[in-house]
């Protein structure tokens, strides 16, 4: 059972005082002095919400716990541990802080990894749920299947606003923390607001609490924080019952916002009676009156309002003396490589788990498979050495994934580790993110490339997790993802659009074009310690040209190093994927000696094998299935002309789908794919040319 304080006559309400005074003097001086002087440009105040916060933060009492905050909960990280000087140094985008100035001064993080956790907030609202999910999931796992005991007691809790109730990552959180029964507890801050939107247009009837009384799974709890001792009680019993492992819960507790939605806003949009009434419910105006009651005099109530506003000016003086960051880094962090600082939180690496290397020299058996089969086996044998490697997504556990990938994987592995998930792509990679926080090694499958978009949100803040956070948190993941043509196409299953991936800082993109890379990129992707994207493409997932022998279980290929399929000197066609095929089709037909890399991974692309192939032919031919319009093919033509301009004998072409989406008529499918007709005649232009 949990230890729960005495309400009565255990909590240290001159701390909580104390604390939400220092809250309210940041905020009053970054208002009235450092953004007027420009010397904060973005600031979201607190103002009212800091009882509730300062509370919660005295209830977080277990090293496994994790928060997941958002642009109001500075007055909670003030009560788990953040320094004055740090909180207004990251408004100021000064070295330290947050992020070393990298984010906006409100994005907060916190590792630890000896306590509480606050997980890093991203600028979207509703993005801090799905993570902090997977975190608790993750803190399951590691109790259940890696029998740590330190975290059977550990819960997960998301903080939010009543505008944060309508996003899907709320959703899709309260869909997985209800199903699997995992200790969460959604901390909701009602304010009245979304900026000037009222809550009425959040959720019917302006309560959330009201409307998930029905939600199987979910204990409610509902009242006004404000009020310090029905505050103090309705966080000590969620917190209690989660802890407990009754549940996931629901605590709604409503705030005033005491000020706009961030400094620009004047509060137009409200009625002066609202104001004055929201003034009146002000929380520090109920402590002082609260703490009197007990005995606390005006004179000591006068002096620690005095002692708050002296630390954080000091504060300021200090955090303004800091150095600004350093330009010379600020390329740094995008990627982890080898030889680099690891980060603080989060993947193997920063848990005290080191896999092997593995080779890159294969070791083939006689019998030749297929992608399927390649991803299959390697997943198989890196869940048997990798006791912190889960797979999961839609249809992968009993069925085996929809192109069968996962066949058997629940069965040998069993069902923690080879896992169902509900269909959420959002919920999907956000939960992944938190596994990673937590230490896993997620493997992710979205079912088809197209159906990536709704999870977009969290796919780009993932690339980020480590630059932004200026390498205190990262999440190292592998996303699998099938998509392109195959016996047909059609706008939806048939996407390629790998390089909106490719264009997203921090994720590894790997495009394999047969078994034996496949297995070698999949296995380098389950040791990384970056993000990657795994595209399976569909028309090679059973075909005979990507057919290759099981090249072993410790292959392994490097990313951003590329395959010369078949050696040339008149031109350079540079490729991936299935048009890997077409190319050497192609090239094998024609009259001229044509030499062709398969790229392998785009994120990174060997530049140095293209550009010395080029320099060698003179000639360059990229060919990809995407669409033309921003295909990675352009970034690939525009390095070949601004670097090796002087070499080149012939413009730079390049041979891609037109700017449309797939059809579905194969007729039409095939009129408008890169043919090795239309690549034979390409090459026959360029070495004319």
């Amino acid at each position: 059972m949990s230890k729960k304080k005495d309400a009565k006559s255990e909590f240290n309400w001159e701390k909580i005082a104390r604390t939400m005074l220092l809250s309210r003097a940041i905020d009053e001086l970054e208002e009235n002095e450092l953004v007027p002087a420009k010397k904060i440009l973005y600031q979201f105040s607190a103002r009212g919400h800091e009882l509730a916060q300062i509370v919660l933060g005295e209830h977080l009492t277990n090293a496994k716990d994790a928060a997941s905050a958002y642009y109001r909960s500075r007055p909670l990280m003030l009560s788990l541990g953040l320094t004055p000087e740090d909180a207004i140094a990251s408004g100021m985008a000064k070295t330290g802080g947050y992020s070393d100035g990298r984010d906006i001064g409100v994005v907060c993080n916190m590792p630890n990894r000896e306590g509480v956790n606050v997980l890093p907030m991203a600028g979207d609202v509703g993005s801090q749920y799905t993570p902090a999910t997977g975190w608790a999931q993750a803190i399951e796992y590691r109790k259940n299947v890696l029998k740590e005991e330190s975290c059977s007691e550990a819960i997960s809790v998301i903080l939010g606003g009543d505008g944060s109730v309508a996003t899907n990552g709320f959703w899709s959180a309260l869909t997985m923390a209800t199903t699997l029964n995992l200790p969460v507890l959604f901390f909701i801050e009602d304010n009245g607001y979304g900026i000037s939107v009222t809550s009425d247009m959040q959720t019917p009837g302006a309560n959330i609490a009201n409307n998930l009384y029905s939600f199987k799974n979910l204990r409610i709890f509902n009242g006004d924080g404000t009020e310090p001792e029905e505050t103090l009680g309705l966080v000590d019993e969620a917190t209690g019952y989660v802890r407990d492992r009754k549940g996931p819960a629901l605590l709604r507790l409503t705030v005033p916002r005491l000020n706009g939605h961030s400094y620009q806003d004047n509060q137009a949009y409200k009625q002066e009676s609202l104001v004055k009434e929201e003034k009146e419910r002000d929380p520090l105006l109920k402590i002082e009156a609260f703490l009197k009651k007990k005995g606390l005099t005006s004179k000591k109530w006068n002096k620690m309002v005095e002692e708050g506003h002296q630390i954080a000016r000091e504060a300021a003086e200090a955090a303004e003396s800091r150095p600004d960051p350093d330009k010379g880094k600020i390329h740094d962090l995008v990627f982890y490589r080898p030889g680099d600082e690891v980060q603080q939180m989060g993947g193997l690496l920063a848990h005290g788990v080191e896999l092997p290397e593995g080779s890159p020299e294969p070791k083939p058996e006689k019998q030749r498979i297929n992608i399927v089969e390649a991803v299959r086996r390697t997943l198989d044998h890196e869940l048997e050495i990798n006791n912190r490697l889960v797979v999961f997504g839609e249809d992968v556990g009993a069925k085996g994934g929809v192109h069968a990938a996962t066949m058997g994987l629940q069965t040998r592995h069993g069902e923690e580790r080879v896992f169902d998930t509900s269909l959420s792509e959002e919920g999907i990679i956000g939960r992944a993110v938190g596994m990673a926080y937590a230490g896993l090694m997620p493997v992710a499958e979205i079912q088809f490339r197209k159906y990536a978009d709704p999870a977009t949100e969290q796919i780009k803040n993932t690339g980020t997790i480590r630059w932004r956070t200026a390498n205190r948190f990262a999440a190292p993941m592998v996303v699998r993802m099938p998509g392109g043509f195959a016996k047909c196409g059609d706008p939806w299953h048939s996407e390629s659009n790998e390089v909106f991936f490719a264009h997203i800082p921090g994720w590894q993109v790997a495009c394999p074009s047969n078994a034996q890379d496949a297995v070698g990129l999949l296995r380098a992707a389950t040791r990384s310690n970056n993000p990657t994207i795994f595209f399976e493409h569909r028309n090679l997932l059973d075909s005979k040209y990507a057919r290759r022998p099981y090249p072993g279980d410790q292959y392994v290929v490097p990313f951003g190093k590329g395959n010369k399929l078949c050696e040339g000197t008149d031109l350079t066609i540079v490729t991936w994927g299935a048009m890997c095929e077409r190319c050497e089709e192609a090239a094998s037909a024609s009259d001229h000696s044509a030499e062709v890399i398969d790229l392998r991974t785009i994120s990174p692309w060997d530049k140095e094998l293209v550009f010395e192939s080029v320099k060698k032919t003179n000639r360059c031919l990229i060919v990809h299935e995407d669409t033309s319009t921003a295909g990675f093919g352009a970034e690939i033509s525009a390095a070949v002309s601004d670097e090796l301009f002087r070499y080149l004998d012939a413009p730079v072409k390049r041979i891609t789908m037109p700017d449309i989406p797939m059809p579905y008529n194969v007729g039409l499918m095939n009129s408008v794919l890169p043919s090795t007709k239309g690549i034979l005649g390409e090459i026959a232009a360029l070495v004319n040319y």
